[in-house]
């Protein structure tokens, strides 16, 4: 019975967040801020936890290293970091995802209140001026939007094996066992290689996407 209820109430928690975040929107406009704002406000937020969770996974990645090199030393607390490290990364992963949902909830709400009101003009002129520029920003959103997922899809890939290798260590710590490791390193290494990459590039596009927001609302 209580499976069953915590099921239940996990299938219902999408729908709650979606409409706690829709009176929140509708709370923040009778405060005269307009939703493209809050979008904007929101992609700088989402652009921020990705600069936070590339560091903190280069710094978990370094760690490790420290790890698979030690030759002498507490290998207890070195360990004991590490574990620390990959925990701060994987909060920081949370973190990115939460914060791209909610770039998806506002950008929804903005662009569906756009079209509803294209059948509002009564100019035919004004009406294709503003399907135009809802075209333009919508196609812009897509790119960055794109990059943010396709950065965020390789973050799980990192830490998959840094959790796999801090697990082992956990009851493993010994010169055996780290020399077992070492060669985990060298693709972890060119995973993060390939992440970072990819949230420079996402990083670029939510720079870009925002001047664009802004440059229109000047």
């Amino acid at each position: 019975m209580l499976r069953f209820l915590l099921v239940a109430i996990l299938s219902l928690l999408p729908f709650s967040l979606a409409s706690c975040d829709k009176a929140y929107l509708a709370t923040m406009e009778k405060m005269g801020y307009a939703k493209r704002d809050i979008l904007s406000t929101r992609v700088k937020s989402a652009r921020d936890a990705q600069e936070d969770a590339k560091q903190e996974i280069q710094t978990t990645l370094e760690q490790f290293g420290k790890v698979v090199a030690y030759e002498g030393g507490d290998l207890e607390a070195t360990y004991k970091k590490l574990n620390s490290e990959l925990e701060n990364s994987e909060d920081s992963a949370e973190a990115v995802r939460k914060k791209i949902s909610d770039v998806e909830s506002v950008a929804d709400a903005l662009f569906s209140e756009w079209e509803t009101e294209l059948g509002q003009y009564s100019s035919a002129d004004l009406r294709r001026k503003s399907q135009a520029k809802l075209t333009q920003t919508k196609n812009r959103y897509r790119e960055m939007l794109g990059a943010m997922k396709r950065a965020e899809q390789r973050i799980e890939p990192v830490l998959k094996p840094l959790r796999d290798q801090v697990l082992y260590l956990k009851h493993n710590l010994n010169a055996r066992a780290l020399s077992a490791i070492k060669g985990e390193l060298v693709k972890v290494d060119a995973q993060v290689d390939q992440l970072v990459k990819d949230m420079n590039r996402s990083i670029a596009e939510a720079d870009k996407f925002i001047q664009s927001m802004e440059k229109e609302s000047d």
